[in-house]
């Protein structure tokens, strides 16, 4: 015998596309995305990066016009990341600081021509200006000694804030520096620069083609000692609500995909806005897949996108911004 159905069926509200976008529980919209830019330190020059398809890093000539055709898609957030002149590394990093280094001089330019209606984020650490390739000073035993790094990063955030970036986001995972960075931007009158902390980044696997691009991969050793330790997440809630106490504006999680449950406990235990980076590694695997026919690029990187959207991200930083705002996806 063959029971009736009952008369509660789930499925008459996925019948069709209108009635499943009328209940759908998440959504996103281009404010929420950031774009990340590789910026190189001449003005002009494009250059591909093997490992991340349809991504390059660009002079600011090639940047600007970028930013003026992404701007019209919709994207109207940007995180900045800048190379080092050839011949600049140091063991402290110090050209990062210089006003005419590749952030600077591409942050002026953009709010120049964009003024408020293109957000600036400037990523702050000094690992592609070392000559080591690591976060912060080393001590004599080749160790990242964190209290004299924080000095570096102060000057390097205050250089990037002078120069007109709307938010710094620190990411090297130093003990002290939020707090020690908004000392610092307060006392230079910069006390409206926001700070929007990498709280949360993990020693992860998925930064490879990241380090192809920045060229900041660490000569020696690895960054297991600063960040965080991938099997924990209880030490991710008490990361964040550190930074929170120090002064952070935002908060991250970094990377996003493999990390969706601590996205979730971050956003149900602090207040503030919660970026999730789906990082290179991520975005290079569904490319790679995709070229070969294995996957549907529209179709997978939309829900991955909705699933860091789900787990609690108010701010996605990803690599597919653009695609997603020019195909339609969203």
């Amino acid at each position: 015998m063959i029971t009736k159905p009952g008369r509660i069926r789930p499925r008459r509200l996925r019948r069709t596309a209108a009635l499943r976008n009328l209940v759908a529980e998440t959504r996103i919209s281009p404010d929420m995305l950031v774009m990340p830019h590789f910026v190189l330190p001449q003005a002009d020059g494009r250059e591909a990066i093997d490992s991340m398809p349809g991504i390059e890093r660009q002079g600011r000539t090639e940047l600007l016009r970028q930013l003026e055709t992404d701007l019209k898609l919709g994207i109207r957030s940007v995180l900045l990341f800048g190379l080092a002149e050839q011949g600049s590394k140091s063991p402290d990093g110090s050209s990062a600081a210089s006003d005419d280094g590749a952030i600077p001089l591409a942050a002026a330019e953009i709010k120049a021509a964009f003024g408020d209606d293109l957000l600036v984020i400037s990523d702050v650490c000094v690992c592609p200006y070392t000559d080591h390739g690591h976060c912060g000073v080393l001590n004599d035993n080749g160790r990242v000694d964190n209290d004299p790094s924080l000095a570096p990063l102060v000057e390097m955030a205050l250089a990037h804030a002078r120069a007109g970036v709307d938010v710094v986001a620190p990411s090297d995972m130093m003990d002290g520096r939020i707090a020690t960075l908004r000392d610092a931007l307060d006392e230079s009158g910069c006390e409206e620069t926001a700070l929007l902390s990498y709280a949360v980044k993990y020693s992860s696997a998925y930064y490879g083609p990241f380090r192809d691009a920045a060229d900041s991969a660490p000569g020696t050793g690895n960054r297991k000692g600063y960040q965080m330790d991938i099997r924990n997440v209880r030490e991710a809630t008490r990361e964040a609500a550190l930074d929170e106490e120090e002064g952070a504006d935002m908060l991250m999680v970094k990377p996003a995909l493999a990390y969706l449950d601590v996205i979730r406990a971050v956003a149900e235990t602090s207040s503030l806005p919660l970026a999730a980076y789906n990082v290179s590694g991520e975005y290079a695997s569904v490319k790679a897949a995709a070229e070969r026919g294995w996957l549907n690029e529209r179709e997978v990187a939309m829900e991955n996108l909705l699933a860091m959207r789900r787990a609690g991200a108010d701010i996605l930083i990803t690599y597919h911004a653009r695609e997603a705002l020019a195909g339609g996806w969203l």
